[in-house]
């Protein structure tokens, strides 16, 4: 019989058989996955494995002001880097690119060193002068191969400080890391493109078809509501008012527009260079300086002081409002029907609250008196703020201190805006509403504050501070454009007219922000002092202030509204009507005529008026005579000629126009000036000042307080030139003139 089952070496024959089969079938199935399937995701790893990718960085957008002057834009930097590889003589390469660029020997030589490397940068902003030599040098010497510029792009900002707070900067890799820098980081910096080169084994270049060039994307540009002009003038006033005051922590300040929200100036002083933000201001320095060099302690204060340099006061720091809140009691006090221009009060210098163990007291420590509504707010009456506050209630006080943005942040377009400190309303007792009522135990910013002066400004509606007005690509299409968000209105129309009358006869007359007026114009102030409450000085005493002052103008229809503060002025007084009101004077005086605000002299205007001085030279004599005539000014004529062949004042001089005189010489002048001495004004009245200068045959112009014939208190504060010196018979002296009584 025939035995038909395999036996046992035919059985593992099929066994190996099937076994082979199934490897096949494995390994096809594998091919078919790897070059079917999966055939662009390995063919793009081969891709990624023989190529190289190099980075070409788009240009960041600039940044414009409001007439389009540019003060963030990039600069032609060149980066210099060796190839260690390459490089036979390193010492040979340090000390020529050392001696060329100024980069550490040393440094360059460890670079070159490391031929295991194929690039080492050297320096990554070499300036043209110096790529020009190092250029020079590798053509002169064939080191193509060995050194290698590659041209690239820095942020560079033209005016150096100027905004520095506001604008901010960017860090090596230009990324924006401060202000509107990092805020318009997205829309400012643009899309990378790339340069992909082939390369074999040794990474040589090579033929290759997946060589590509993808490009970049510029950034868009964005136009700020930043005036270039509004903004190195506050700069120079923020200068002045923190120098003059020996402030201790620093002063901010900004200038809005009170309908929009649109922020044309702001700053803080010291500023700092923005092409070199990591180096201390000389404020800074100094405190660094008393340090021992290199120490840990040295590198931590130097830490603390550039980020409290870099710190925008104006957005990120808190600070008690004081009585330029008052603006905001008043308005409510009238808007809820508590109160009328109508009603008194009688201030004895305190109030005694219930719940509070001791009366409150007034910054007039012997009372006001018998005062009016208006008087309350212009002489900034404790008491009497705190009447009305009890009259409007905790609960509708409560509610408006929140319409009025207190309790939440403005949404400016700037980084780290600091949120307000205020009592919730369990713990908003009747003691809280007394001394809230006039600015004291809570906290704000600036532009918190300046946004809620504006809503009285504007007519009763709340605005949105911000600094974008539009984002425009290269070819000037505008991408997006702001639009002003509003808020109901918070008061009425009328509410707020008569507050703004109230503060500008204030300013007209005896109030406490008298320092603020300018003449021809109607501005509405309020000045503030604020006590720290929570620090203390060695000898356990509050003694540390904030002083300052807002204004609006024109009062009856605000263009333009200002806030200025002085952190822990150090030099004579605190009040903020001495303190910060005379430089919102100078700063509006500057900007209300370059904005189209026209002049409007009324007559006591008419007292204080200054005029600039003509161009007379070169006329003839008639001529002159006439125009001089035609200008009311009083004229002298020196010398027998028949033209004008000098003038003192020189032209373009402001003269005080009452008692000014203009000499105009027909001669040579050297032969015919008389020469006289400058008198002592400093402590003078102006009236005291002038009879001096005008008896010795000098001009005068004034600086600071205008409204010097209201009350008496105003004085010569300082003057130049200084007593003593000699001038010629014509020439200028400038008094500067303050409100010294301690008025709020």
């Amino acid at each position: 019989m025939v035995n038909y089952l395999p036996d046992k070496a035919s059985k593992r024959g099929v066994f190996l058989l099937l076994f082979y089969l199934l490897i096949a079938l494995v390994i096809c199935f594998t091919l078919f996955k790897l070059q079917i399937i999966n055939y662009n995701q390995y063919q793009q790893s081969v891709i990624d494995q023989m190529t190289v990718e190099t980075n070409v960085n788009p240009l960041r957008g600039t940044i414009y002001d409001s007439n389009g002057r540019v003060l963030a834009t990039n600069k032609t930097v060149w980066v210099l880097y060796i190839c260690p590889k390459n490089i036979s003589n390193p010492e040979y390469i340090a000390k020529n690119l050392s001696e060329i660029t100024g980069v550490n020997y040393n440094t360059i030589l460890e670079k070159a060193n490391k031929k295991g490397y194929k690039y080492q940068i050297i320096s990554n902003s070499l300036d043209k002068e110096s790529s020009d030599k190092v250029r020079e040098y590798i053509d002169k010497n064939s080191l193509e191969e060995q050194i290698k510029l590659n041209a690239s792009a820095k942020r560079y900002y033209p005016y150096s400080d100027l905004a520095s707070h506001t604008l901010g900067f960017v860090n090596a890799d230009g990324v924006g890391i401060y202000g509107l820098e990092k805020v318009y980081n997205n829309i400012l910096e643009g899309t990378g493109g790339k340069y992909i080169t082939a390369q074999d084994a040794k990474s040589n270049d090579m033929p290759f078809q997946y060589e590509e060039y993808i490009e970049s994307e510029n950034g868009y540009n964005i136009c700020t509501t930043i005036d270039f002009y509004i903004q190195k003038q506050l700069e120079v006033q923020l200068k002045d008012a923190a120098t003059e005051s020996g402030a201790c922590n620093r002063a901010t300040g900004i200038v809005m527009d009170p309908k929009t929200g649109a922020v044309l100036a702001m700053a803080t002083y010291p500023s700092f260079d923005l092409n070199d933000p990591y180096k201390l201001d000389s404020l800074s320095q100094n405190k660094l300086n008393s340090f021992e060099k290199n120490s840990k302690e040295y590198r931590q204060e130097y830490l603390d002081l550039l980020f409290r340099m870099w710190s925008n006061k104006a957005v990120s720091e808190l600070y008690e409002p004081g009585s330029t809140f008052k603006l905001v009691t008043t308005s409510v006090a009238l808007q809820e029907g508590v109160a009328t221009v109508e009603s008194g009060f009688n201030c004895t210098g305190s109030l005694k609250i219930d719940g509070y163990y001791r009366a409150i007291s007034c910054h007039k420590r012997k009372g006001h008196g018998s005062i009016n509504f208006a008087q309350a707010l212009q002489q900034s009456c404790n008491p009497a703020m705190m009447t009305l506050s009890m009259r409007i209630g905790r609960g509708t006080f409560y509610s408006y201190f929140q319409r009025f943005g207190y309790m939440g942040k403005t949404g400016i377009d700037l980084p780290s805006e600091a949120t307000g400190y205020y009592h919730s309303y369990d713990n908003f007792s009747n003691v809280s509403l007394a001394v809230y009522s006039f600015g004291q135990t809570f906290k704000t910013t600036p532009i918190q504050q300046l946004r809620a002066i504006s809503t009285v400004a504007n007519g009763g509606y709340c605005v949105t501070p911000h600094l974008l007005d539009s984002i425009v690509d290269n070819d000037g299409n505008v991408i997006y454009e702001y639009d002003v968000n509003k808020s109901e209105n918070i008061l009425d129309s009328k509410v707020c007219a008569t507050i703004s009358q109230i503060l500008k006869e204030g300013v007209d007359g005896e109030g406490g922000a008298k320092n603020a007026y300018v003449p021809g114009y109607s501005i509405a102030a309020k000045t503030g002092t604020s006590e720290k409450k929570d620090k203390y000085d060695s000898s356990g005493n509050t003694s540390y202030r904030v002083s300052s002052c807002i204004a609006y103008a024109p009062s009856e229809d605000a263009q333009v509204a200002v806030i200025i503060i002085v952190d822990e002025p150090s030099i004579g007084s605190a009040y903020g009507s001495v303190v910060a009101a005379p430089y919102v004077s100078r700063l509006m005086e500057l900007i209300l005529p370059y904005m189209g605000v026209e002049a409007k002299y009324n007559e006591q205007d008419e007292e204080h008026r200054q005029i600039k001085v003509e161009k007379y030279t070169d006329l003839p004599i008639d001529d002159a005579v006439a125009q001089v005539k035609e200008s009311g000014i009083a004229y002298e004529i020196i010398g027998d000629g028949d033209t004008v062949i000098s003038q003192i004042p020189c032209v373009d001089s402001i003269i005080y126009e009452k008692t000014g005189k203009i000499l105009l010489y027909t001669t040579n002048n050297e032969e015919n000036t008389k020469v006289t001495v400058v008198p002592d004004l400093i402590g003078k009245s102006p009236q005291e000042a002038n009879i001096l200068l005008s008896y010795n045959n000098l001009n005068i112009k004034i600086i600071g307080s205008k409204n010097f014939k209201v009350g008496d208190s105003v004085r010569v504060i300082s003057q130049y030139p200084t007593s003593g010196e000699q001038l010629k018979e014509g020439d200028i002296v400038t008094i500067y003139l303050m409100h010294t009584d301690e008025k709020e």
